[in-house]
């Protein structure tokens, strides 16, 4: 753990990893939860290794599902390199589980009896810059008068507490459903897949805040999707997805891009 006063990141860190910045596409990826680093200055929050191997440290596959997307559709993606359990992106800072003292059934020592301070530590050095840098991008397009649809993405654990999910994705979104809409079916018609709206998370489970804090704030069309991650553990899996997902939203985006052309005319 950090002593009182000390930086928690070396001064070259970055939380941020930007790929593909000056994309060509309207289609703007984030992945909240790609790495499961840890800073130096936190040790291993007081876990053993194998205990960054699962769901609680990242979301397993979503990172490069997130880059194939970014490649195929020549889109911008900014990845978030830290661990969840160290800080969860997409949580508000007054949110206690953005600094988890317990992720599923799993103590997390290293996050307990933490100071003000600290905590505010986390904040401002791995949520602050994460959330500045989408914005930046995102603003740079606006300015641009480039479209903009958001698209966060993640992986879901096949069990969760002892109870076993079953769907295949779920797509999320808050008060603003239209490119969800567009999305659903044509990811149904790629195959035989459970495709479910606002599962296994939705809303009221707090996980729409980066949509909420960069789409749903600019009135952007947006989407959040997770996989489940046993069908992405593997390169094959990654590779399978991503194609998929390609084909999806880029027909999505041209959905989208179509009716906004018609509305302004």
């Amino acid at each position: 753990m950090s002593a009182e006063g000390e930086r928690l990141l070396g001064g070259a860190d970055d939380p941020t990893i930007t790929v593909n910045e000056e994309g060509h596409s309207s289609l703007f990826l984030v992945c909240e939860h790609a790495g499961r680093t840890i800073p130096k200055s936190l040790g291993s929050l007081g876990l053993p290794a194998h205990e960054f191997e699962r769901h609680i440290a990242y979301d397993i596959g979503a990172e490069q599902v997130a880059r194939g997307l970014s490649k195929r559709l020549d889109a911008p993606l900014v990845l978030q390199r830290y661990s969840r359990l160290v800080y969860d992106c997409n949580r508000p800072p007054e949110a206690d589980s953005a600094i988890p003292e317990l992720s599923e059934l799993t103590e997390i020592p290293g996050n307990r009896q933490l100071s003000e301070s600290q905590k505010r530590q986390r904040v401002e050095e791995i949520y602050v810059p994460f959330h500045a840098q989408v914005s930046k991008l995102i603003e740079l397009r606006l300015n641009a008068g480039r479209p903009v649809i958001f698209v966060t993405i993640h992986s879901f654990t096949p069990v969760f507490k002892g109870i076993t999910r079953t769907l295949d994705v779920g797509l999320l979104f808050d008060r603003d459903r239209r490119f969800t809409d567009m999305v659903a079916p044509l990811l149904r018609a790629t195959g035989r897949l459970d495709v479910r709206y606002n599962e296994p998370y939705g809303p009221t489970d707090g996980v729409c805040h980066t949509l909420n804090v960069h789409a749903g704030v600019r009135g952007l069309p947006y989407s959040m999707i997770e996989i489940r991650n046993d069908l992405i553990a593997s390169e094959s899996g990654q590779v399978e997805w991503a194609d998929r997902l390609a084909n999806v939203l880029r027909r999505a985006a041209q959905y989208i891009e179509r009716s906004t052309a018609t509305a302004g005319v």
